[in-house]
């Protein structure tokens, strides 16, 4: 199972926000080409975001179902990606001094992707949850600029 734990030099509000924010979910997951239709209840238990990944011209239709949603504290999701089986992603939250500490829980449920699990898989899930979470911190941080006032145009892009 490929837990990592990660700190945010922001309030937790601002980390749910980004977490929350469901037109954004492309942004920040890593493999994510376009959101294809999301849910207007999202995060709400049961409701999906529908997307596609893929590389070139390979894009491949998948859908993240919302399993438990606890604001401010815990968010799980369920990603199927179709004959690869499905995924479990659980985000733990927890207040830590002015910022947030954001648990990143993820392994295979069923399908191939289940069969695959092992110590290398867990290396790559490793890797792919440190570049998500580096996608989240600068979303975080945008959305932390963009509540202080910050003109968009005087923001430099990550």
């Amino acid at each position: 199972m490929a837990v990592r734990h990660h700190y945010f030099a922001a309030p937790r509000e601002a980390v749910w926000a980004a977490l929350a924010d469901g037109a954004r979910y492309a942004d920040w997951v890593v493999g994510t080409r376009e959101i294809l239709r999301e849910d207007p209840a999202w995060p709400a238990v049961g409701s999906q975001i529908e997307f596609a990944v893929g590389w070139g011209p390979l894009k491949y239709r998948n859908r993240t179902v919302v399993r438990i949603c606890e604001p401010l504290d815990r968010l799980e999701l369920e990603i199927k990606m179709g004959l690869l089986g499905a995924v479990r992603v659980a985000f733990q939250l927890l207040p830590w001094g002015e910022g947030a500490v954001l648990i990143v829980d993820e392994h295979p449920l069923r399908g191939i992707s289940a069969g695959l699990h092992g110590p290398p898989g867990e290396v790559v899930l490793s890797l792919r949850n440190r570049l998500m979470l580096r996608n989240l911190t600068a979303i975080v941080a945008e959305k932390k600029r963009e509540g202080a006032g910050e003109p968009a145009a005087s923001r430099v892009p990550g």
